[in-house]
């Protein structure tokens, strides 16, 4: 790889070969149509040139920080290569909304990152404005890309000095609050994941590629957004409030587009299995679309299953389903399914996975089926115990650790952090791992995610993955089905299990909250041979998430033992009481209103 290799020349240069090839289109719902507004190469190359000026103009100099706030939108776009062009290091990042803790975040990322300019939409801007002066941050720099691009593009230099070392981004991670992590991708990162993914998944050509997730996500911005423009190929953009409102919008711009490569997580194309209706399926024709990416969590078969036969009559098939895994602090992309491949779909001994370890059964029998993420290509990927930090054999689950040069440089700012995280050694002294604190084997080649260390419940000697509880009661009852769930145990007399569940109580139909819990603790107990002493309902809404749609499980611990939730109604096993609620509620121990 060049040393002067750098982004923006290859934006440049497709500006050059094909200036009126559309690199983005910014997709809006207008009532159930859509409303298409593009963005021509040329059009992003000058937009770019003009923002970096402005920047500079600003005594924004290269190497420093700007804080990206926009909606899904042009803007955004235009501000972030901006940002690259200046060479100061594009923090994307969601808009604070009204809610104290979005708030909070973002006041967090700004001082972490220690940004000197802000920079966001016209409609956002006053808003944008305000926080910052509530907050102590005046002294950043706060306009609206609108602005920065009235300045003069043919005034763009080069910055010098730009290489592989060059941070392409700051890209934080959706974890706590109050100490949030900027992974560090360089350009030298960003290039090595984004050919790994186009050698892996074999993209040639000229593709389309289609999202509604966050800009300020990793698959959102690296997978489904740079890389297309870096291979001089067309990237389809809608807001995430437009697809969660109208689910077939983003079929419908498959379909139109003749779009190859999209991505989302499990919850996205169970969301479309369930909501799109037989009247918006008419005249859909899924089967130009060859790579439906899914990530972001251990995937879950039976949402793959849902979705595809919904929409096999749309001419969607399975093997288009492409399982990978990736995070952050790799850039985005560690492994993924072949793409003349359908999943890798295998059902595991139950008792055997509660030990760690992945042992394969019959389809007749009984046990968890686990989806393959896929072979590892061009990364050093080792199963490693995470106390004894020694490499495990096959089939043996342990914390994933990755090396290679795709992982990023660490944490901004986070000495001790990245020390730990980035720079970790087996015990056999092999240097310079990732530790993801993802739980993993391999069986031959594939990959295998089961879920996170910090998340796994351990009840009466038995390793559970939350993700695994919370199908199961999802299952119990149709209130609860389109709900989000979250599981997760605490420490009360003895290990304790708690299910936070969303409902809306006009969907229980004649059965109550109280019988619904119990509904949830039989059979869930049942089916999986454990104590379900503990369930919250609360209200839509009202179960943490981070930017990708995973559940805050961790968040959602602190808030259930803090008493910070709004209950609808909650059961606690007596223990759980004793601990967590030691004054009695009003309604004689419901512990919140019933529903």
């Amino acid at each position: 790889m060049s040393s002067s290799e750098f982004f923006p020349d290859f934006i440049a240069r497709h500006a050059e070969e094909f200036p009126d090839r559309v690199a983005v289109v910014l997709a809006k719902a207008n009532g159930g149509e859509i409303v298409e507004e593009p963005l021509t190469f040329a059009e992003l190359d000058r937009a770019a040139r003009a923002v970096a000026v402005w920047l500079g103009e600003q005594g924004i100099e290269a190497g420093r920080r700007a804080l990206l706030l926009h909606p899904t939108g042009l803007d955004f776009v235009k501000a972030f290569f901006g940002c690259m062009y200046a060479g100061v290091t594009p923090v994307p990042a969601p808009l604070p909304g009204g809610q104290r803790h979005h708030l909070t975040r973002a006041t967090g990322i700004a001082l972490d990152a220690d940004v000197s300019v802000v920079l966001t939409d016209n409609a956002n801007l006053p808003a944008i404005a305000d926080w910052l002066s509530q907050d102590g941050l005046d002294r950043i720099v706060c306009a609206a890309t609108s602005m920065a691009e009235q300045a003069d593009p043919g005034a763009w230099t080069r910055p010098e000095g730009v290489g592989d070392g060059t941070l392409a981004f700051l890209q934080y991670t959706s974890g706590s609050t109050s100490d949030p992590k900027g992974v560090m991708v360089t350009q030298a990162n960003l290039f090595h994941n984004l050919r790994l993914i186009e050698s892996s998944i074999g993209l040639q050509g000229y593709n389309t590629f289609c999202s509604w997730l966050p800009l300020y996500h990793d698959m959102g911005l690296i997978g489904l957004f740079l890389l297309p423009l870096y291979l001089g190929s067309t990237a389809i953009l809608m807001s995430p409030v437009d697809f969660l409102k109208r689910p077939h919008l983003w079929l419908r711009l498959i379909d139109r587009h003749d779009v190859l490569v999209t991505s989302a997580p499990n919850f996205a194309y169970d969301l479309c299995a369930r909501k799109v209706t037989d009247e918006q399926l008419a005249g859909l024709d899924l089967s130009r679309w060859e790579v439906a990416c899914n990530g972001a969590e251990p995937i879950d078969a039976t949402a793959l299953d849902r979705f595809a036969e919904r929409f096999a009559g749309a001419g969607f098939r399975r093997e288009a389903f492409l399982p990978c895994y990736g995070m952050a602090e790799t850039t985005l992309y560690v492994s993924g399914t072949r793409r003349e491949d359908a999943p890798l779909v295998t059902r595991m001994e139950a008792r055997a996975l509660e030990k760690n370890v992945l042992r394969p059964v019959g389809e007749d029998e009984d046990g968890p089926l686990v989806v393959s993420c896929g072979i590892v290509n061009e990364l050093d990927v080792r199963i490693v115990d995470p106390e004894s930090r020694t490499v495990l054999p096959e089939g043996e689950v342990g914390e994933i650790w990755v090396r290679g040069g795709s992982v990023a440089v660490g944490y901004w700012g986070k000495e001790r952090e990245t020390r730990e995280t980035f720079q970790a050694e087996t015990t056999g002294g092999e240097r310079g791992f990732l530790r993801t604190g993802d739980l993993g084997a391999f069986l031959g080649d594939q990959l295998y995610v089961t879920g996170r260390i910090k998340e796994m419940v351990i009840t009466h000697g038995r390793n559970l993955y939350p993700q695994d509880v919370e199908r199961e009661v999802r299952a119990v009852h149709p209130a609860v089905a389109s709900g989000a769930t979250s599981v997760f145990s605490v420490v009360a007399a003895q290990e304790e299990i708690v299910v936070v569940q969303e409902i809306r109580p006009r969907d229980l139909g004649g059965t109550t909250p109280e019988e619904l819990v119990r509904k949830i603790r039989y059979e869930v107990g049942n089916r999986l041979g454990v104590h379900i002493g503990n369930v919250v309902l609360v209200r839509p809404g009202k179960v943490r998430k981070t930017t990708s749609g995973k559940i805050q499980r961790r968040l959602m611990r602190e808030l259930f033992q803090a008493n910070a939730l709004e209950i609808l109604h909650e059961e606690l096993a007596p223990g759980t009481r004793q601990r967590f609620r030691p004054t009695p509620a009003q309604d004689g121990g419901s512990g919140g209103e019933t529903a």
